[in-house]
């Protein structure tokens, strides 16, 4: 048993689905399965429609029309019947989106962005489950919300593990292949969650776990794991090999490349992840196993954007002790904060967060309330992994420092 993801890039028309399906014609289909995002900037436009429904109801059908027009151009593209039963199929999830909206009466931002985000994933999972069964790659579409069972956390729900391995391991035909979607579950009343943005690379994970798969291929447009984001750095490396510890820290500092939650489970059963192209499938790419920590042993570069560095001291110039942390720490969960670096001296602390959820404000009324708050928004989180002195020294040039941390083996630095 092998699970595939294919990610948005690699779906984002109709020549992506053809290359899918070609991909699936060259590496063999049988017991596998196939893990699918939204198509191309999908969960980006329905964000905006989660927003338009919220602040700007006027532009909300239009949101709708936008990603329904994209999705019906991908189906004239691949079928040449415009009768074919996949057009109503699709039509039929829009309208259930667009009921769902029209009849909603939870005021939950997160409840309802989840309700609305998964259709990305059904709509691409359904054409794409359509345009292999007309190829004659027959296969059998599934929902992955009967499967993948979660708590009620919306937008970053936490896996309910028992009862996930016991609806996959007793509903689930592995010899033949099928497809799901990535990045969702359902709570406990059947309503959608999602496992977090980039949560597809979980959901492979997951059912790899629990149908012990040999492994687990993450398809994506470049050539494997890099030691850089090409992005943003020049020259990036392909690491031949890495091991589960180091792909850990590499994604826990942000590395794109893997959702931080996907290695755990496949670390536990030893499931080996490779993380190939899907233009070169032939080429070995990146594989994430035992063995060596990393091949080649060079400095490995991530950066996150759009940070937050709030930097604390206390009013009266007294010490920043165990209570003071510990009240800060809590305001940063009560606010749903991820923290990505933390530093503090006698009197000051410093921390470095994502603001998911735009609770910045409400956290800073309630911060200065107690500490002297300054708040540097738009930063950028550099972290390298291995460093040399001249990496550091590259990195910084033309670039104003705000906080610099050095552990053994890393270093993070936040600039302006």
């Amino acid at each position: 048993m092998r699970v595939f993801k294919f990610g948005g890039a690699s779906v984002k028309d109709a020549n992506g689905v053809k290359n899918l399906a070609k991909v699936l014609s060259k590496t063999g289909h049988k017991g596998t399965l196939i893990i699918v995002s939204a198509m191309g900037k999908t969960t980006n436009a329905l964000e905006t429609v989660v927003k338009n429904y919220f602040e700007n109801k006027d532009e909300l059908q239009s949101s709708i029309q936008d990603i329904k027009k994209f999705h019906n151009q991908i189906l004239l593209d691949l079928f040449e019947n415009e009768r074919h039963f996949v057009f109503n199929t699709v039509k039929l999830l829009f309208e259930e989106l667009s009921g769902f909206l029209k009849t909603n009466k939870s005021p939950d931002y997160n409840f309802v962005y989840d309700q609305t985000i998964g259709y990305g994933e059904l709509v691409s999972t359904t054409i794409i489950s359509h345009y292999l069964n007309e190829i004659g790659l027959k296969n059998t579409w599934l929902d992955v919300r009967e499967y993948i069972k979660t708590d009620n956390y919306y937008r970053r729900a936490n896996v309910e593990w028992d009862l996930t391995q016991k609806n996959i391991t007793s509903n689930f035909d592995t010899s033949q292949l099928n497809i799901t979607q990535g990045f969702l579950g359902s709570d406990a009343n059947n309503f959608t969650t999602s496992l977090g943005r980039e949560g597809s690379d979980y959901t492979a994970a997951i059912f790899a776990f629990c149908l012990n798969a040999t492994s687990v291929t993450i398809w994506k447009d470049v050539p494997g794991v890099l030691n850089a984001d090409p992005r943003y750095f020049e020259n990036a490396k392909l690491l031949n090999q890495i091991s589960y510890r180091e792909a850990i820290e590499l994604a826990f500092y942000g590395a794109s490349v893997i959702h931080p939650k996907t290695l755990q489970p496949l670390q536990r059963k030893e499931i080996p992840l490779f993380v190939k192209s899907f233009l070169n499938p032939e080429n070995a790419g990146t594989c994430v196993s035992k063995g060596k920590t990393l091949d080649p042993e060079i400095p490995c570069f991530i950066v996150k954007k759009n940070q937050i560095l709030i930097s604390l001291s206390s009013l009266d110039f007294s010490y920043i002790v165990e209570e003071n942390i510990s009240d800060i720490f809590n305001l940063l969960h009560l606010y749903k904060m991820k923290v990505d670096v933390i530093q503090n001296s006698a009197i000051s602390f410093s921390v470095c967060i994502d603001n998911i959820y735009n609770n910045l404000e409400k956290l800073l009324q309630h911060l200065k309330a107690k500490f002297k708050v300054h708040c540097h928004e738009n930063v950028s989180l550099y972290t390298i992994r291995h460093f040399t002195p001249k990496a550091i020294n590259e990195l910084e040039v033309g670039k104003t420092v705000l906080l610099k941390q050095l552990t053994q083996e890393t270093v993070q630095i936040v600039t302006k």
